[in-house]
């Protein structure tokens, strides 16, 4: 069962990690560039496999199909109608003695950030393990995009010590949000499948909007099969994996949950011969009344 604890370290790690992209960047640009160009389809891959594999799966299995659908499209319009604003305020401000297109980096990765968070509390909501799969499928492209980012604010004539500043602050945005919805999921009737829709049409809407059109972009028309398509099934088959072991995991500890409440006393199962319901009862009893105190 997820807690606190792992909400702020796994969402620390969804954003403060993301952060690496950015510092190799600082201190070698030719191997940060190198990291952008091949992160960039291995993240596609995984956050497509988080998507229909994981979040979308098990939103589908606590929650009306309907609703969590529903919910999906909702993510990416949100998502969608955020970024058209963002580009909307850089056109009317194009006039202005600063450059606006800094300030949009920023917040535009801030609200990116915050809707990570967003998944990533929405993922522990179900099971450690699908929130710790999620966690590395978000990092995985926020690596490559952290570099981008530093290289735009960089550009734009920022200082090295304050772009990172600024980014290290921007990050902090997951934790906040993954907090706020976790605190929900846990206190109140918010439905955890909507909350998995949700998540998932914002990753759907990063990966088929922004980082796919970005390797059509690069790709060299020449060659019909290149490095990048491979490394982009690479991220969907590790990601598929782990889905496929952190489920696995979780049945196991349901079965073992269930046999444990399904013995009694003496240790005997409830299926075998001699087993007690009486003692079993009396357990159950002593057990509530040690918690009461």
């Amino acid at each position: 069962m997820a807690n606190v604890a792992h909400i702020v370290f796994f969402s620390l790690i969804g954003g403060m990690f993301s952060l690496l992209g950015g510092v190799l960047l600082l201190s070698n640009k030719k191997l940060a560039e190198k990291l952008q160009a091949y992160g960039m389809p291995f993240a596609a891959g995984a956050l497509l496999a988080a998507v229909f594999l994981d979040l979308l799966k098990d939103g589908l299995e606590d929650s009306p199909p309907d609703q969590v659908l529903a919910a999906a499209l909702i993510g990416i319009l949100l998502f969608f109608f955020a970024e058209r604003f963002l580009r909307w305020f850089h056109h009317h401000h194009q006039h202005e003695k600063y450059d606006p297109s800094t300030s949009l980096v920023i917040v535009g990765d801030t609200v990116h950030n915050a809707l990570d968070g967003v998944a990533i509390a929405a993922a522990f909501l179900v099971s450690v393990p699908t929130g710790i799969v999620t966690t590395l499928a978000i990092a995985a492209h926020e690596i490559p995009q952290e570099i981008g980012d530093f290289g735009l604010l960089l550009s734009k004539g920022m200082k090295r010590s304050k772009v990172l500043l600024v980014n290290i602050i921007s990050s902090l945005a997951t934790v906040v949000t993954a907090l706020i919805v976790f605190g929900l999921g846990k206190t109140s009737d918010v439905p955890v499948g909507v909350l998995l829709g949700l998540s998932a049409g914002f990753l759907l809407y990063i990966a088929l909007s922004d980082i796919i059109p970005t390797i059509h972009e690069k790709a060299n028309n020449k060659r019909l099969l290149e490095f990048q398509p491979i490394l982009m099934l690479l991220g969907a088959a590790l990601v598929a994996i782990s889905v496929q072991l952190a489920h696995n995991y979780i049945h196991h500890e349901e079965a073992a949950n269930q046999t444990q409440i399904q013995t009694d006393a003496a240790g005997i199962p409830h299926e075998e011969a001699g087993h007690d319901h009486d003692s079993m009862l009396e357990l159950n009893e002593a057990n509530e009344h040690g918690h009461s105190h």
